[in-house]
């Protein structure tokens, strides 16, 4: 039997969408106001799901503690308040669109867990917009 077990987790976030090798009027034409050279912010809410058998001895896929410690030291500490073009590594050079927030999450979080379970990572930039990530290569 697989199960899928999630964890809610919340953070805020300030960003701007935007391409250094592109003019300001080009990535005003791409993003529209979330290029704004002032940046702009967002109440994410994220989903991290984690499929697995239940372990036998525990009955858990995973300890929903250690996943929420793991939430926590990974992506709230990291993203939590802070605009994510400079205060945060990973986007130096990477635009911070949702697709490419999800994808890094994905990143921090999957090496931390075992390798017989499947991570799945739902971001909601806006309660209407939100992205699926679960590490599937094209």
């Amino acid at each position: 039997m697989r199960v899928t077990v999630s964890r809610k987790a919340h953070f805020n976030a300030a960003h701007r969408l935007y391409r250094k090798d592109w003019t300001d009027e080009k990535n005003e034409a791409i993003f529209g106001k979330c290029s704004n050279p002032n940046y702009h912010g967002h109440n994410y809410e994220l989903i991290v799901s984690v499929t697995g058998k239940i372990d036998n001895e525990t009955g858990f896929v995973i300890d929903m503690k250690t996943l929420k410690e793991l939430i926590k030291s990974e992506v709230e500490d990291t993203f939590d308040h802070k605009n994510l073009n400079l205060d945060v590594a990973a986007f130096k050079d990477l635009n911070p669109t949702a697709e490419n927030i999800a994808v890094i999450i994905y990143n921090k979080l999957k090496p931390k867990l075992k390798n017989d379970l499947d991570l799945e990572i739902t971001l909601y930039e806006t309660p209407r917009n939100f992205v699926t990530y679960s590490g599937q290569k094209l």
